[in-house]
């Protein structure tokens, strides 16, 4: 499966958003249960859209900040892998940071836009070192437009050449 033309396609065609939506939800089961759903945006990058449903909701009747940051982390994550190829790249998430704003109490949405200068650079840069460093950061909003939630995703970026699993 290739996901850059996977969410490419998915821009234009239906069919393919459908086919989207079924290949992350079936390689990433943990999420499965949340009900998100990807938007990729025309642009580039990518929103993930958290439905108001009870499984999502704290005990307070709103979104869960951990529902919150699980979409953020998500859509970081394939806006960052539609500009660098998972086949070459391992990405791994060093950190996650949230702030959040203002309660959700209806539908919410991450966006997560990658800086294509920064990842370029990022890239040409991987040619010198092990591995280096992207920060991403995501707007969360409600329906309303309201600003939720800020999350802040650094990841680790290595060549898979350069990836050691045996000590």
């Amino acid at each position: 499966m290739d996901l850059t033309a996977l969410l490419t396609r998915a821009r234009t065609s239906r069919f393919s958003r459908w086919l989207l939506q079924h290949v992350l939800n079936d390689r990433i089961p943990f999420n499965r249960p949340h009900g998100f759903r990807v938007e990729p945006l025309l642009g580039g990058g990518v929103r993930v859209h958290v439905p108001y449903w009870r499984i999502n909701q704290n005990h307070i009747r709103g979104i869960h900040a951990c529902a919150l940051a699980t979409a953020a982390e998500m859509g970081s994550g394939l806006s960052v892998l539609e500009r660098l190829d998972p086949r070459q790249y391992r990405l791994i998430m060093r950190s996650l940071h949230m702030d959040y704003h203002y309660q959700a109490k209806q539908n919410a949405a991450a966006t997560a836009i990658p800086d294509a200068d920064a990842l370029e650079r990022l890239e040409t840069g991987l040619a010198d070192q092990d591995s280096a460093e992207y920060t991403s950061v995501v707007r969360v909003e409600d329906k309303a437009g309201n600003h939720v939630a800020t999350g802040t995703v650094v990841w680790q970026v290595k060549p898979w050449t350069r990836v050691r699993t045996r000590a």
